[in-house]
């Protein structure tokens, strides 16, 4: 007998109690111990309704993850809840903190819900590739109806407690303090109304009078936002069914869909995604006795669209920040963003009013350097020049206090070049932010030689703090991402001066599951931002010296009407054709699809594995989330690294042999990459 679940007898309600830290998973175990509970108080005599509740910091937070795509061990799921469902007294879940996936799939199989106000619920197996396979596609549109099940497991979004209940997804809401006590009283009445067990799969209410079309409304609706991926179409399809089919076969095509989907590459990719997002913050050599600096108050040098940016993600954070420009002028710009920012974000609902406010309210905007010298943590974040950066640190080392944290917000330059400006290097580390700062999940944590252990620790923790996802890296030209994805912009750029067509290019990665391609993306930038440092002739400087500065105006790449909708462009294809008579590069087209996939990809890939050998990636997975939060990479691939061993890393190896052959040295595959092939390894341990 383990100990995860104890039974209690009281005022004729016995109360079950869940103990599996740290989240309550519902692993084997637990479902084990459940099993045997809840046979012991059905036999209870002293007995006649039964409360589920979970002890720690929440109910039943999912199924346990680690086992998908395993051999069901038992009791399996459905063995728990068929004992649930049909036995002989009522069962109450009673919710606090999260119950989600196979956790609210649980609750959806007790006979009746009781949720503490602050808890919330949800279906979110669609991040990780698969649909709900234990009955949620079934049950949720019994209860909330078509539209909101549509929406709540498409979108794998939590719901929160009123909102839950407002949609009959649960029974009674109670306050937080009161859950326990509420939840029996709830069942002591249940007793008394004759201890009735309605069970959600006999519902059918809120499947009546559907309208054929609300499924294709909705697939088009969410075109975008579902492309690539195969989880969304398979539940909107199930959830079709159950306006049509018996709930016993309707849970039949749930199964089956759910283990076609879970044992697919693509989820396989994304669960994969899920643990390695987690991963980043584990550093071999911080100890658990390597404690963070607890960072209150920060300050940031530059006030323009990073600075205001970054500051916005210490304040959704409730941190207080002083903002530091040149000028007053410099700095009503970037306050004015910030505000611009939030107001939106209220009209959209997204926030209210007060809490702009009182978001408005932490910001101190300063011209006076000096009003960062007591700030725990101050980021530079000042134009992209090492010697603007290096003074602008050679300053901060005459304000801050002596064991106040310096950042560099820089994105390619050298970290350990701009330490050397102060008097305490070990206390220097790189915060690389990606725009938006406030939006995007990545931050680069940049570890110099000389930055000390703490201070890794503190960055590595207060990126959590900030709802960022990091990634430590060492210091190089371009750290990780940047890096990384240069290869790609480098080849096809070489690809349309051999004659092929820019469209093609972004065609075959927007098919690959980019969200745009190389020459859209730089269109969208501006021209002018990404080529302005360039020393020798490019498509691109030629294309600004016309007047094409991308979107922004009179087009770049491709042409654009009014609606800002692209069309190639004439002028550019004459462009890139000078450029590459001027270049003496021969035509030679590259138009076979997988070809140019190989051309554009395998040399990232590459690039990862020089920056594993190098040591400036802890591990490929940190190398494939940088590309996934960075660039956008398709994270249903799992990234670059994951996508290489989910294809074979001897293909690459051949790939980019053949590349070398035609091309130069430029694609002589990596060392690593050439041994793991050769031994039959992967970059995933």
């Amino acid at each position: 007998m383990n100990n995860l679940a104890s039974l209690m007898i009281e005022s004729g309600v016995a109360v079950i109690t869940i103990d599996n830290p740290p989240v309550n998973a519902l692993g084997a175990a637990l479902r084990r111990a459940l099993f045997d509970r809840l046979e012991e108080a059905f036999a209870a005599a002293d007995a006649r309704a039964i409360v589920l509740i979970c002890a720690g910091r929440t109910f039943i937070a999912g199924a346990d993850i680690s086992e998908l795509g395993k051999p069901a061990a038992l009791p399996t799921f459905f063995d728990l809840f068929d004992l649930i469902e049909d036995g002989p007294k009522p069962v109450i879940a009673a919710i606090h903190g999260t119950a989600l996936g196979g956790g609210f799939e649980f609750a959806l199989i007790c006979h009746y819900r009781v949720a503490a106000q602050s808890a919330r619920v949800g279906l979110p197996e669609v991040n990780l590739g698969v649909l709900p396979g234990a009955g949620g596609t079934q049950r949720v549109p019994r209860l909330a109806g078509v539209e909101a099940a549509l929406d709540i497991m498409t979108s794998g979004r939590h719901v929160h407690a009123p909102e839950a209940l407002h949609l009959g997804l649960v029974d009674a809401v109670v306050p937080d303090q009161t859950l326990r006590a509420a939840a029996v009283e709830f069942a002591q009445q249940v007793i008394r109304d004759g201890a009735l067990r309605p069970r959600v799969r006999d519902k059918k209410g809120a499947l009546e009078n559907i309208q054929p079309a609300l499924f294709a409304e909705f697939r088009k609706a969410n075109a975008q936002r579902f492309r690539g991926l195969k989880a969304p179409d398979a539940i909107i399809t199930l959830v079709e069914s159950t306006v049509s089919l018996p709930f016993d076969e309707g849970m039949k095509r749930e199964q089956a869909s759910f283990e076609a989907l879970v044992g697919g590459r693509q989820s396989a990719a994304l669960r994969y995604n899920f643990f390695a997002e987690r991963e980043t913050a584990r550093v071999p050599d911080i100890t658990a006795d390597i404690r963070p600096i607890d960072i209150r108050t920060v300050g940031i040098i530059g006030a323009g669209t990073m600075g205001s940016g970054i500051a916005m993600a210490f304040l959704n954070a409730g941190l207080p920040v002083t903002l530091v420009e040149t000028s007053a002028a410099a700095l009503d710009r970037g306050m004015s963003a910030i505000r611009r920012t939030y107001d939106a974000s209220a009209k959209k609902g997204r926030m209210t009013p007060d809490q702009v406010e009182q978001r408005m309210r932490l910001v101190n905007p300063t011209i006076d350097l000096d009003a960062v010298g007591d700030r725990d943590l101050v980021i530079e974040a000042v134009f992209e020049n090492i010697d603007v950066k290096k003074d602008v640190f050679t300053r901060l080392d005459g304000v801050v206090r002596p064991e106040a944290i310096l950042a560099s917000n820089t994105s390619f330059l050298d970290l350990d070049a701009i330490a050397e400006a102060t008097r305490h290097p070990e206390r220097v580390i790189g915060l690389h932010f990606f725009s938006p700062a406030h939006v995007m999940r990545l931050l680069e944590v940049v570890r110099g030689t000389q930055t000390a252990k703490p201070i890794v620790a503190t960055a590595m923790a207060l990126a959590r703090k900030i709802a960022k996802v990091p990634v430590l890296s060492r210091t190089c030209p371009g750290f990780i991402a940047n890096r990384l994805l240069a290869p790609r912009g480098t080849q096809a750029e070489a690809l349309v001066l051999e004659g092929t067509p820019v469209a093609l290019i972004d065609r075959v990665l927007f098919d690959y599951g980019f969200a745009m391609g190389h020459f859209q993306m730089m269109d969208l930038v501006g021209l002018d931002v990404v080529g302005r440092d360039a020393d020798q002739r490019t498509v691109m400087g030629d294309l600004v010296a016309a007047g094409r500065l991308g979107q922004k105006q009179n087009g770049g790449y491709y042409d654009y009407d009014g609606a800002r909708q692209a069309t190639p462009s004439v002028l550019a294809e004459k462009i890139i054709a000078d450029v590459a008579r001027a270049g003496g590069v021969p035509h030679e087209p590259t138009l076979d699809e997988a070809a140019l996939i190989g051309r554009l990809l395998y040399p990232v890939v590459n690039e990862g594995a020089k920056i594993l050998e190098e040591g400036i990636a802890l591990r490929a997975s940190d190398i494939d989330v940088a590309a996934v939060l960075g660039y956008n990479w398709p994270v249903y691939t799992g990234g670059p690294m994951f996508w290489a061993d989910s294809i074979g890393l001897d293909q690459v190896v051949a790939g980019l042999r053949q590349l070398e052959a035609r091309h130069g040295n430029a694609f002589r595959p990596a060392e690593l990459l050439v041994r793991l092939a050769a031994r039959g390894e992967r970059f995933q341990p």
